[in-house]
């Protein structure tokens, strides 16, 4: 026998609060599930994502010189304020987009450091 949804339907149309709440009860009662995971899953979605990020240098590998000359290039700064961020690991941009960061990130690697994007 297949299921008539128009009829289904129409029957839930006419039924009072009480009479959808037992239903509801009846349904994850026998089917081991719970009509409060879609809100879950609707609240998960409805987060947004992240739309800056800090870029900071993580590590400097062995080409210390390479990574300092990618930092001056991306941040401006002058050989001794650059040489300070790679020496601390500290942040080279702060507030980058996500492609901005990816390309920073890229730079680094490319140049024999690391560096993550928070």
């Amino acid at each position: 026998m297949a299921l008539n949804i128009e009829n289904i339907v129409t029957e839930l149309e006419g039924a009072t609060i009480l009479e959808l709440a037992d239903l509801v009860s009846a349904i994850e009662e026998k089917f081991g599930v719970s009509a409060s995971a879609p809100v879950a899953v609707a609240a998960a979605a409805a987060v947004e994502e992240k739309d800056s990020f800090d870029v900071v240098l993580t590590a400097t590998g062995d080409k210390k010189v390479g990574v300092i000359k990618i930092v001056r290039e991306i941040t401006g700064l002058g050989l001794k304020e650059a040489k300070g961020v790679v020496d601390s690991l500290g942040t080279i941009k702060e507030g980058a987009t996500k492609a901005d960061a990816d390309a920073i990130i890229a730079k680094i690697a490319e140049a024999g450091g690391t560096a993550e994007a928070k």
